[in-house]
């Protein structure tokens, strides 16, 4: 009827039986074409990985977080868009390609040939390619990966024309020279967001300096100006003060100073200065000074004066910065402001000019000379080291410079707002994403920078003449119709850069600007490019827009989920996307970042190789909270897996042995006609209620909550129901309650198989081909083509849920208690008395089963404690001493006698502990109380703060009695294993020895044969299949034998 199951399961032995079989049937093409004609389909958009990267373990988690969504929906009827992507431009590739041909910048590229460099990069894109797809299979993420959109394709580019001559009729693409971010190394800019995103800036110690500039204005003084850029100086054409501070001239050892008068004391002991006079700083507006350096002196028609503005802060420094229009954007400002003359003393390549003394040197380097000659010059008031936070290439972990170059601009400032309301529709999990992270963000935003001076991207489709004139191109038809060009086109450089035709306007020749753009535009134009629109796939793409769902990985807030929203509000007005599952960052078990320097990463093959996917799937949704960085601990992915997966696996076991046995097939019984019983109800009422808020919590994309409520209700399931009905499933008759039984565990474990398959898509296939598949061939070919359990209302109980939780809560109290006092489980005691002070309603059925679990006699419920129990109170030194200091003393004292119920109840109620120490009010709630139990003699007492169980430990003959019983009885459930006996095989005792010991166990026969499935116990000989059975100096011996 089953295939045999295995005891003990190889996960990751049975993930590949599992993988074979879909692929043998073509299980994932047909998923991926479930529900094709529902009137309901759900979108994810896949972000794109880079496919010459390696992936590594924070790809499992956004894979399982992007799968079990789609599964969830499809189950529920819905047709699912998930299409596979590629992203594969951008620096990161050329500089892959640059190391394996011994590159060491855009010289090198040029003298090589751009157009044979470009051919590489295309081919180098795909290098880790099959890695990505063994990975995406063999963790069970099931996306299109057959038909993926690909950026460097033609038509995914022509789609991104198309978007930027949309942008332009809206006025939003300009070209500007502005101060960008720019790494000298790979010569090109960067944007905010890809500035921000991620950990790009680095901690340096560096030198800053304090330099004396000399006033033209005034004799004998001098401007104190501080500075953590050295090589910046020779490029200063001004000096900006805030308008609304106080500055202050003083004399100092023969010289006169003007610094922020705030600020002095940083300097100086001002019992050894002067002060002269004060002023606001708009009063020192135009007032002039001699450069620090003449390389340009002669050039600089308007500079050399001071400026004002109100961004200067008075926090460090001296409150007068130095002006460098062509590195700062605030310098930069000022100078357009001033009509200051442009400096830019550093070429490209982030080496200074060689009209300065450090010519060809790296600015960087250039700093050690550039303060020395100051020195010499006796310019330099101070050097003083510093630790700060400076920018770094992402790509290539270059120093970045701030650069004044010519760029292209996507104009978001005249979208914020858009932009800011936009972001208010989308579902953030977690919620503060809205308003923080990104709300902030946004709100702050600058225009995108999209022009990068690199080789392998999307070319930017502007063309330029020699009179200024813009002209976007937004299609093939249309390049070809204003060039003439036919025949096949690559669209990128250096095929395009060739291309020129007649300006529309003037006439004259265009050419196409240099640049090719950010790769994230890229990547932020997927949700329309995919499909080629707007030139194909109309129909397609109005009904995947917008996507339902994305998730990423938090350093995506200011990358993808920014380019995705920026680039569809700027083209279609609206978010691309209605929710986002924003993900933390996988990090080692020390909870650091994992990166190649610290050689703490976690391969995921080692991993998926020990555990299997299932495992570490089922470890991410359990432990995973939204936005927060996650240590990969695999001691707690080992025990989630075996608490979770090795209990479900010991029940699906267990089910199949039992029914195999019997030759039982439950499915041809109905539920509703069986007998069922007081614990078959409650499991029943317990997972359909599990159903609903697995259910409703996915429908909230919430992973962490459903998952640790399957777990707990499998640890129910197990260790509860199976174990307190497992003499149900032994009777060798087909009776009605074992019927019930194998019923209720039948029904839960197929709907279980089909709740859970959304996490661990593995296992529920095994348990689902085997319980299902096995006995109906017309049943769905896999569990994942099933509809998601929905929950029988009728069959919840919730006070009958409430009450077995109180039930669980009173037992695992109650062990304890017996723990504490050495008392065997065997031993049956006399009562256990449960007391709460609030309202506890147990039925019979209830009591019965508290009775049988903690093997006593009575059960007896009070409202308090106090007549087995007594509290001692100390105070929590971490919470009081620093409030009360001297008075922790006469605390301690006073608590001695305060450990009443009523003391004790109200803390925990929420209220305060108040009395006077020394005529001074005290006040101590439960934190600051350290509250412990201190029981009567004769009594074992645990308690969690609500309810409080005691265990009469005093022991009378007749109960020492029943614990020899059943010891004994534990003793011959042994000897059938050893015997090699079926667990359905009715046997008989022969005992013989000690007389007393054996008058004893006849006198309890009947419980002696209900828990051995004896059918005759007596006085006999013993043989083979025999025992040694002792209670402290008696002994017998027993023997038993099939019947």
């Amino acid at each position: 009827m089953y295939k045999k199951v295995d005891s003990k399961l190889d996960f990751v032995k049975n993930e590949e039986k599992i993988l074979k079989f879909w692929e043998d049937n073509k299980i994932i093409y047909k998923g991926l074409e479930l529900n094709k004609n529902s009137d309901k389909s759900f979108v994810l958009h896949d972000g794109p990985p880079t496919a010459n990267g390696k992936p590594h373990i924070g790809h499992v988690l956004t894979r399982a977080m992007k799968d079990i969504i789609p599964r969830f929906k499809a189950m529920k009827g819905y047709y699912i868009y998930r299409k596979a992507g590629w992203d594969t431009h951008g620096l990161p590739v050329e500089v892959e390609v640059e190391k394996k041909l011994g590159f060491n910048g855009k010289k090198d590229i040029e003298n090589y040939g751009i157009d044979k460099f470009i051919t590489l990069c295309k081919s180098s894109v795909w290098e880790y390619k099959s890695m990505w797809e063994d990975l995406t299979k063999k963790i069970g993420y099931w996306v299109d990966m057959d038909n993926p959109y690909i950026t460097y394709d033609n038509n995914y580019i022509e789609s991104v024309f198309w978007a930027l001559k949309e942008m332009d009729k809206k006025g939003l693409i300009y070209q500007g020279h502005k101060v960008v971010p720019y790494c000298p190394r790979c010569g090109t800019s960067l944007s905010k967001a890809e500035l921000e995103n991620g950990d790009n800036y680095k901690i340096l110690k560096e030198n800053s300096v304090y330099v004396k500039i000399k006033s033209l204005d005034e004799d004998n003084t001098y401007f104190l100006v501080w500075t953590t850029t050295p090589w910046t100086l020779p490029s200063n054409v001004a000096l900006c003060m805030n308008p609304n501070e106080d500055y202050t001239k003083f004399s100092f050892e023969g010289k006169n100073y003007i610094m922020l008068d705030s600020l002095i004391h940083t300097l100086f002991d001002e019992s050894q200065i002067k002060k002269l006079y004060t002023k606001k700083g708009s009063e020192f507006e135009y007032h002039k000074y001699q450069p620090l350096f003449d390389y340009v002196k002669d050039e600089v028609q308007k500079g050399y004066f001071v400026i004002i503005d109100d961004y200067v802060t008075t926090e460090d420094g001296t409150g007068i910065v130095h002006i460098a229009p062509a590195f700062g954007e605030d310098d930069y400002k000022a100078g357009i402001k001033y009509g200051l003359t442009f400096v830019q003393l550093v070429d490209e390549s982030g080496k200074m000019s060689d009209k300065t003394d450090f010519g060809g040197m790296f600015v960087k380097d250039a700093d050690k000379l550039i303060i020395e000659k100051l020195k010499n010059e006796d310019k330099m008031f101070k050097v003083a080291p510093i630790e700060h936070s400076y920018p770094h290439c992402w790509r290539c972990k270059s120093p970045l410079l701030y650069y004044a170059q010519d760029a292209w601009f996507v104009k978001t400032t005249a979208i914020r707002q858009q932009l800011i309301d936009n972001n208010q529709k989308i579902n953030w999990i977690p919620d503060h994403i809205k308003n923080g992270r990104m709300g902030n963000f946004l709100a702050n935003n600058i225009d995108w920078n999209i022009s990068r001076n690199r080789y392998w991207g999307t070319p930017l489709p502007f063309w330029k003449c020699e009179n200024g004139h813009i002209h976007v191109i937004g299609s093939v038809e249309e390049l070809r119709k204003l060039s003439g060009v036919q025949g096949e086109l690559d669209l990128h450089k250096p095929t395009l850069d060739k291309i020129t035709f007649p300006c529309p306007e003037c006439g004259k020749i265009m050419h196409r600007t240099p640049e090719v753009m950010d790769c994230w535009f890229d990547s932020g134009s997927m949700p329309f490019a995919q499909y080629h629109y707007p030139f194909e796939n109309k129909e397609t793409f109005e009904k995947a827009f917008c996507a339902d769902y994305i998730s990423e990985a938090i350093d995506q807030t200011r990358g993808w989920f920014n380019t995705l929203l920026s680039v569809n509000t700027a083209v279609f007005g609206k978010a691309p996307f209605k929710a986002c599952n924003v993900l933390g960052l996988v990090l080692d078990k020390n909870g650091l970042k994992m990166s190649k320097s610290l050689k703490n990463g976690v391969d995921p093959w080692d991993v998926l190789s020990k555990y299997g996917a299932d495992g570490v799937r089922w470890y991410f949704f359990s432990s995973c909270n939204p936005a927060q960085g996650l240590p990969f601990i695999e001691e707690n992915l080992v025990d989630m897996q075996r608490k979770f997966m090795g209990t479900l696996w010991n029940v699906y076991y267990f089910y199949v042995l039992y029914a195999e046995i019997d030759k039982i097939d439950p499915s041809k019984y109905d539920l509703k006609a069986c007998k069922l019983s007081f614990l078959d109800k409650w499991l029943l009422s317990d997972y359909n209620a599990l159903i609903k808020l697995v259910d409703a919590s996915l429908e909230k994309y919430d992973m962490q909550t459903p998952a640790r409520a399957i777990s707990e209700f499998v640890d129910r399931l197990s260790n509860w129901y199976i174990r307190r009905s497992r003499e149900r499933f032994w009777g060798s008759e087909e009776n009605d309650d074992k019927k019930a039984a194998y019923k209720t565990l039948y029904e839960v474990l197929v709907s279980l198989s089909k709740l859970i398959a959304p996490f661990v898509p593995f296992l529920a296939e095994e348990i689902y081909q085997n319980l299902v598949r096995s006995l109906d061939e017309n049943a769905p070919e896999s569990v994942h083509f099933c509809s998601f359990p929905v929950a029988d209302e009728s069959m919840i109980d919730s006070k009958l849920n409430e009450g077995m939780d109180k039930v669980l809560e009173i037992v695992n109290l109650g062990r304890a208690c017996r723990s504490a006092s050495n008392v065997k489980n065997r031993q049956p005691l006399a009562k256990v008395i449960v007391c709460t002070s609030k309202e506890l309603i147990l039925d019979s059925e209830l009591k019965e089963l508290i009775k049988d679990e903690l093997n006593v006699e009575d059960i007896e419920i009070l409202h308090n404690a106090d007549e087995y129990v007594s509290y001692e109170l100390k105070p929590q030194l971490r919470t009081v001493g620093p409030k009360y200091g001297k008075l922790l003393g006469k605390i301690k004292e006073y608590l001695l006698s305060a450990g009443s119920t009523e003391n004790v109840n109200k803390v925990r109620a929420g209220g305060h502990l108040e009395f006077d120490v020394d005529g001074q009010k005290v006040e101590l709630a439960e934190e600051d109380l350290l509250i412990g139990l201190k029981n009567k003699e004769g009594y074992s007492s645990e308690t969690n703060g609500e309810m409080t169980v005691v265990l009469d430990a005093v022991l009378t003959k007749e109960l020492v009695e029943k614990g020899v019983v059943k010891e004994f009885v534990s003793k011959i459930q042994n000897l059938r294993k050893e015997s090699d006996f079926e667990v359905v095989n009715h046997i008989k005792i022969e005992i013989s020895g000690d007389d007393n010991l054996i008058q004893m166990l006849l006198k309890y026969s009947d419980a002696i044969k209900k828990g051995t499935l004896c059918d005759e116990l007596k006085i006999g000989q013993c043989g083979t299949n025999e025992m040694i059975f002792e209670n402290n100096s008696e002994k017998i011996c027993a023997k038993i034998s099939k019947i």
